[in-house]
């Protein structure tokens, strides 16, 4: 069946073409939210995780972001049971764990733990702080912000666009996770959800954020960050190879992305930043190994209903997606 006729109604895009920066990406893996989110391809019931014989046998340090002593952990395969692990090691809550970054202890969005995590790496885990509550005057359709989740029922803040809504806010900063809209709870939401109700609010109305921020260290007070920058990359890892997250299946050992991998990985990140508001790179790899053996667009397009149907992707999206991986293959930076 030619692509867009008859396949699906097509969705509008949930959030403004804002320019689009690559990141370190989401952290939409695949694994479900703890109440209810679900992962890469949606709300998917996954087998059980693998026995401890069948998980690889690595060690990670990690260290609170806001300071603590060292800690080691193991035995994870997926984004919940790493938090789990981590709340283990420092005696905490799983649930005040908000996300971790790779090898610094800053909130920097290039350096987001994903779905892939370098056999070298540091993990830095950072935990819920001061809690806030905002209203804000939508006097633009186009707030100003990029979504994403950390793959374990949590979605926050990845970027703010300069001069937007959201910009002229100090109170709002990237890293923040989003609790609830008006009072509606958004624990265990992902990040398209949540990008798609901020994009509903009617424009000159006033709406409430209830917003939780990371912790901070004593360097990091009064920082606050735009995300990253255009053209940084997406950085999936310093050591020798990577440990791949899964919730079906066991974690694996891979080796780093080809530079094909990584470049359309990168365009398709963006292109979900362009039309939907989030970035995922755990979802924009999972698209480019969907795609890069497939004939047309239209056989991609089958694809991505078959794993990612929920996520309703518009026609032009899909387009667009073929073309960016086509533009890797060749080396069309």
């Amino acid at each position: 069946m030619p692509l867009g006729l008859g396949r699906r109604k097509k969705a509008p895009p949930l959030v403004e073409n804002e320019e689009a920066e690559p990141g370190r990406g989401g952290l939409g893996v695949e694994d479900p939210g703890p109440l209810g989110g679900g992962g890469v391809g949606g709300p998917q019931m996954g087998l059980p995780p693998p026995p401890p014989a069948l998980r690889p046998r690595l060690v990670f340090h990690t260290q609170l972001a806001h300071g603590s002593p060292t800690g080691r952990i193991e035995g994870f395969t997926n984004v919940k049971e790493l938090y789990g692990k981590i709340a283990e090691a420092f005696r905490l809550p799983a649930a005040e764990v908000m996300f971790c970054t790779l090898n610094t202890h800053k909130v920097d969005m290039d350096k987001l733990l994903g779905g892939q995590i370098g056999l070298e790496d540091f993990i830095f885990a950072h935990v819920k702080g001061q809690r806030k509550e905002v209203e804000v005057f939508k006097s633009e359709e186009a707030l100003g912000l990029t979504i994403t989740d950390n793959g374990a029922g949590y979605a926050f803040i990845k970027r703010i666009k300069e001069g937007s809504v959201i910009d002229h806010i100090q109170l709002i900063s990237v890293g923040d996770m989003i609790e609830a809209i008006n009072g509606q709870s958004l624990l265990g939401c992902r990040h398209y959800e949540v990008a798609r109700l901020l994009k509903e609010l009617p424009r000159g109305r006033t709406f409430t954020l209830k917003l939780t921020e990371p912790r901070k260290a004593f360097d990091m007070i009064s920082m606050r960050s735009g995300g990253g920058r255009p053209g940084s990359g997406p950085q999936l890892g310093t050591g020798r190879g990577t440990l791949r997250l899964r919730s079906r299946g066991p974690a694996t050992v891979e080796d780093l992305p080809s530079a094909f991998e990584e470049k359309a990985i990168e365009k398709v990140d963006d292109l979900l930043e362009s039309y939907m508001g989030i970035r995922d790179t755990e979802l924009a790899a999972t698209m480019v190994e969907l795609g890069k053996d497939k004939r047309n667009p239209d056989e991609l397009a089958e694809a991505l209903d078959e794993r990612l149907g929920d996520f309703a992707f518009p026609d032009e999206f899909v387009f667009d997606v073929w073309g960016a991986i086509g533009d890797a293959k060749v080396g069309r930076y």
